[in-house]
């Protein structure tokens, strides 16, 4: 496995449907965390001073057998197939510091 991040920006106004679809987002990266795949994931806020200015995007590093297969599961995420996200970028990601694993 190597890891990769996933890197979404939402689309404008986005809070209605991230609480929509948060659940089942939440429950497919918590069940890779359970696997021990991700080695960080949350959400970008807008402005980290000020919370009610919602947030911007999320940021998910995790394993992958390829680019392919996190391509694949970042488009399959409910937040991309539920409009949450205007763009996604996977790229491969090489931890230096922190947790390795």
């Amino acid at each position: 496995m190597q890891w990769f991040m996933i890197v979404a920006n939402d689309v404008p106004d986005s809070a209605p449907l991230r609480a929509k679809y948060r659940d089942g987002h939440r429950a497919r990266i918590e069940s890779m965390a359970s696997e021990g795949r991700v080695l960080t994931a949350g959400p970008l806020p807008v402005d980290p001073d000020d919370p009610d200015r919602g947030l911007s995007g999320s940021l998910i590093v995790a394993a992958f057998d390829g680019l392919d297969a996190a391509r694949a599961w970042a488009e399959a995420d409910p937040f991309h197939a539920g409009g949450v996200y205007a763009s996604v970028d996977v790229r491969p990601y090489k931890p230096i510091f922190g947790t390795t694993r």
